[in-house]
């Protein structure tokens, strides 16, 4: 017969086990932290793709159009970072291919930053001379392309637990 303290310590083994592997969200949670942290972003990056575009058709001196730009796409790289971060800090979610997913959209926000980065080091290389506008109009359509590519290829991504938790909590509407 086992006496209260064995079934008490029996009972702490599991419970801490569990613990153990229980360090992963819920889908719905997740999903919550993930749209909480898309959030902000999304809308960081659509004010500073419409200051972009005032920017490009404003007439302003190369010098000014260069710093403006510079500082938009500064912007944009740190926002991108910070959704980064908020992401990963997210963790893994509890669902099958968590960690792909998890790494998936990382990963998607570290090419998005990185695209920034770069357009904003190509702009900042730029003479501000009479191909200043040429030369930002390549860095621009280069980072266009980079932003593409690192899209999240959501067709690997087959979770539907996620899915429904990302059409169901509120942080994502």
């Amino acid at each position: 017969m086992r006496t209260p303290r064995a079934v008490l310590s029996a009972v702490f083994v599991v419970l801490a086990l569990a613990g153990c592997g229980g360090d992963q969200p819920g889908p719905q949670v997740w999903a919550a932290d993930v749209c909480a942290a898309l959030s902000p972003w999304r809308e960081e990056i659509d004010s500073l793709a419409s200051s972009t575009e005032q920017q490009m058709t404003a007439k302003t001196a190369p010098a000014q159009a260069k710093e403006n730009l510079v500082r938009l796409l500064d912007g944009a790289e740190r926002a991108s970072e910070t959704a980064r971060a908020s992401v990963e800090q997210a963790g893994v979610p509890d669902v099958e291919q968590g960690e792909t997913v998890a790494e998936g959209f990382v990963g998607s926000l570290a090419g998005v930053r990185d695209a920034y980065g770069k357009a904003k080091r190509a702009i900042e290389g730029l003479d501000t001379g009479p191909s200043f506008y040429d030369g930002v109009g390549t860095a621009v359509e280069t980072l266009n392309k980079e932003y593409d590519a690192s899209a999240l290829d959501t067709s690997k991504l087959n979770s539907p637990e996620l899915a429904r938790a990302f059409d169901e909590v509120p942080e994502c509407r």
